[in-house]
């Protein structure tokens, strides 16, 4: 599958990702507030903070940052009052989008996304529209370059990961929500360096748009993931890595 997660990948490493840094660590934040008020300020007791903060350090964002993000979410500072939405649509090519929000002023939120869909040729949709089409794991890419097969195949399947395969220049390791921390630790105690990790949404099926609908399409993901409301956003598409590559380019 050459999906979201491929091209998150790419425009990291062209630095598209650095530029907008600011705007990553403030997501970053408030991911953690909310964490730590639903759930406490406690990673070993949270799991959603647990992964939250995982994830601000694998975006380098500071210690400081993120402790006071804890403190804040657990009430050692000014409260935040976010709500978390789900927005569900199509995109150029009939291709199904998720988009997860935390936001603290739903209709200005619900106005947004939806402008960006409608500009960008997509259509936002009703709860429920397309979420049947995903899965939730965690996903794993290794640079193939870089490592070696047996040695990531045996790390991640003691481990407890699901599936490995090869994916352009990449290998992807899946596994279940449960078992992504053994599988990620498994692989990095291997000394195997990750190209990313993340708990996301898997498609169950993908779409293949053709080249123009491919440009719009990745224009509209992009737009969403500017917009400072959202957290994250899952796609179905499936684009070869040569026109991710050109369209990153």
């Amino acid at each position: 599958m050459s999906g979201h997660s491929k091209w998150a990948t790419i425009k990291r490493k062209k630095g598209a990702a650095d530029a907008k840094r600011g705007q990553l660590f403030s997501k970053l934040s408030r991911a953690i507030i909310v964490a730590a008020k639903e759930g406490g300020g406690d990673p070993e007791g949270n799991a959603a903070l647990a992964a939250a903060v995982q994830k601000a350090r694998d975006n380098s964002m500071p210690k400081d940052n993120i402790e006071r993000a804890i403190q804040r979410g657990a009430g050692a500072g000014d409260g935040e009052a976010y709500e978390g939405i789900t927005y569900e649509g199509y995109g150029p090519g009939g291709v199904a989008i998720l988009v997860s929000i935390l936001t603290d002023n739903r209709n200005r939120t619900a106005a947004d996304v939806r402008h960006i869909f409608t500009k960008h040729g997509g259509s936002l949709g009703t709860p429920g529209t397309v979420a049947w089409q995903f899965e939730r794991k965690g996903v794993i890419l290794i640079d193939a370059d870089g490592a070696d097969e047996d040695q990531v195949m045996e790390a991640a399947l003691e481990a407890g990961a699901e599936d490995i395969g090869l994916d352009g220049s990449q290998w992807q390791v899946t596994s279940e929500p449960t078992e992504f921390n053994a599988v990620r630790d498994a692989l990095e105690g291997a000394g195997i360096a990750m190209a990313s990790a993340d708990l996301t949404m898997v498609p169950k099926t993908t779409v293949a748009p053709n080249e123009a609908e491919a440009r719009r399409l990745l224009k509209l993901v992009d737009a969403l993931e500017e917009n400072d409301d959202v957290q994250e956003v899952f796609a179905n598409f499936d684009i070869s890595e040569e026109m991710l590559e050109a369209v990153a380019g």
